[in-house]
């Protein structure tokens, strides 16, 4: 795959995933598993989603919920790191069509639970955390669990996407340090190409906070939805 597609996809993703909370992750890694093997794909999907994080909490910051960053984050924290201890250790041959699996179930969710909301507990923001950060560990993308566990604390637009990013910080530094120290690299870019992937996805963060207000964002995850069953389906009969 080449640089350009590439770069254009991050900006694909990084605005899809401002504006739903979720999805950079969920467009990335499918599409990059197509050229690259799975730890490559995750340590690059995991750079950008770190960013993509990043842009959350300053393009719509509004204060932080540390309690609640820490009951998702801690656990998430320790269970990204068993996750992407599992990436090198599990053949790309079982990972891809589980991965595929599990986006036809998210898809399931997306399509009859858009409504779907769980008590506001602490039980729930710890299970949650940790749920996700191991789906980010070893897959790549947790932030739609997340987002689902995070919404039952009915906070305003702006604090739920600066809280949520705060949260995949922790989790994605987590899972980064793992990958790298596991020996995964990205051996097919430099840092300038990286560099360009990255300010796409801020470019993609840049034109969604400009729409995100006029456009529900149930109507994003049903596009998110489609294209990731047609993906799944994919990974499923055509393994990597």
């Amino acid at each position: 795959m080449s640089i350009e597609a590439i770069a254009l996809w991050s900006f694909i993703a990084g605005g899809i995933g401002t504006l739903t909370g979720f999805g950079t992750a969920t467009i990335m890694v499918p599409i990059l598993l197509l050229s690259f093997s799975v730890p490559e794909t995750l340590l690059l999907t995991g750079i950008i989603h770190w960013f993509g994080n990043v842009w959350k909490v300053g393009l719509f910051w509004s204060g932080l919920r540390w309690r609640i960053i820490l009951l998702f984050g801690i656990p998430g924290l320790f269970f990204a790191w068993v996750g992407a201890r599992l990436v090198t250790e599990t053949s790309s041959m079982y990972l891809t069509p589980t991965l595929g699996a599990l986006l036809i179930i998210y898809v399931a969710y997306l399509i009859f639970n858009q409504h779907f909301r769980l008590p506001a507990r602490t039980s729930t923001a710890l299970f949650a955390g940790g749920l996700s950060g191991f789906l980010c560990g070893l897959f790549g993308f947790g932030g739609a669990i997340r987002s689902a566990f995070l919404s039952a604390f009915a906070l305003p637009k702006a604090q739920y996407l600066t809280t949520l990013g705060a949260i995949g910080l922790i989790i994605d530094s987590g899972r980064l340090l793992t990958y790298w120290f596991e020996g995964t690299r990205v051996v097919n870019f430099g840092f300038a190409s990286i560099g360009l992937f990255v300010f796409a996805s801020f470019l993609g963060a840049l034109v969604a906070k400009q729409i995100i207000d006029h456009i529900p964002q149930q109507h994003f995850r049903l596009v998110v939805g489609g294209f990731l069953l047609l993906v799944a389906a994919r990974l499923i009969f055509l393994p990597v």
